[in-house]
């Protein structure tokens, strides 16, 4: 699809998946508009040609600037958090931007909309990969990051039977260059590349390049069908083997030690007790313990029928993460 000369608006293009689809549709010559809060961090946006427009997903008046005169949209910008001091603010603030942003876009008679939804909002399938025929409710959600995208999700579909031109898709675990933040799973990376992860738990998830989910996000606006929703996602993947993977790309030796997960709570919620009391992160959560009792397997087998989408093997998605971690100073 040819977006040469188009105006589309992007919101969440400073975050990770967010600029990587600002980027695709740069490289295809679109018109870009970008909504970015007044506090952003602006390294991702740095070196686009692109026209900054300050304002807050939560706030529709500021949406609807940005989104006037605009025929695409692509919502990406998120609250992607698995840990908060008040986990409902997830929800509060999912929830709310969604909402702004698919009232201006409705104002502003976008022509087509990409909603940047997750594979959070799907039941894991314990006897293989989940799909987007096992949507789950917000009462099936593990944690409030998980819960926040479900309703959030269920909100967009509400719209679109109300005639709002959305088409859903459903990343699943992002890697790759420009994880400024950087997400969890960027997190994962860093400490394992530099040698902080002996041990692991039994797991798996399902780990796709962001660039392939940007494309993904273009292959839906061209060829998506309205209302519906498409997995993009890349390999399933043991926690094990993606360690393995980043310790051989470090020339280390791979981790070996399993732990129960159940050892871990303990140190969960001290981790969280902590967070409370310094105001940062932490690594470990009860929500990420619970999340890791399954495996988080997806099938991208719709997308790919539909839209023509692929994605690379995790191992070159994992490099270049690898790379641009290292080139930023974050992995010695």
């Amino acid at each position: 699809m040819d977006f040469t000369g188009v105006p589309v608006l992007v919101t969440g293009a400073s975050g990770f998946v967010g600029s990587a689809v600002a980027r695709a549709l740069a490289a295809r010559g679109a018109d870009l508009r970008l909504l970015v809060r007044r506090d952003s961090d602006r390294t991702n946006t740095n070196d686009l040609r692109a026209d900054l427009i300050e304002g807050d997903i939560r706030d529709e008046a500021s949406v609807l600037r940005a989104a006037t005169g605009a025929r695409y949209l692509f919502h990406v910008a998120a609250d992607y958090r698995l840990w908060a001091p008040d986990p409902e603010d997830i929800v509060r603030n999912n929830r709310a931007g969604t909402l702004a942003v698919m009232n201006a876009a409705r104002a502003a008679e976008i022509e087509r909309i990409v909603y940047t939804s997750s594979v959070a909002t799907l039941l894991p399938d314990d006897h293989g990969a989940a799909d987007e025929t096992r949507p789950a409710t917000p009462e099936q959600a593990v944690g409030a990051y998980k819960r926040s995208k479900v309703v959030a999700e269920r909100l967009v579909e509400a719209m679109v039977a109300d005639g709002l031109p959305a088409v859903i898709v459903n990343p699943s675990t992002p890697i790759g260059p420009r994880d400024v933040k950087p997400t969890p799973t960027g997190r994962i990376v860093v400490e394992a590349a530099n040698g902080k992860m002996p041990a692991f738990v039994e797991s798996g998830l399902n780990l796709v390049h962001v660039d392939d989910v940007a494309a993904g996000h273009l292959l839906a606006l061209e060829k998506g069908r309205i209302g519906e929703r498409y997995v993009l996602g890349g390999q399933d993947v043991t926690l094990r083997a993606m360690l393995a993977e980043i310790a051989g790309i470090m020339g280390r030796k791979a981790p070996t030690i399993s732990i129960p997960r159940t050892l871990l709570f303990p140190m969960a919620h001290a981790n969280e007790a902590i967070a409370r009391l310094t105001g940062g992160d932490p690594f470990l959560t009860v929500d990420s313990l619970k999340m890791a009792a399954h495996n988080m397997y997806y099938s991208s087998a719709k997308a790919e029928a539909e839209l023509g989408y692929r994605a690379r093997p995790f191992p070159e998605a994992l490099a270049d993460a690898i790379a641009w971690f290292r080139a930023a100073g974050k992995i010695t």
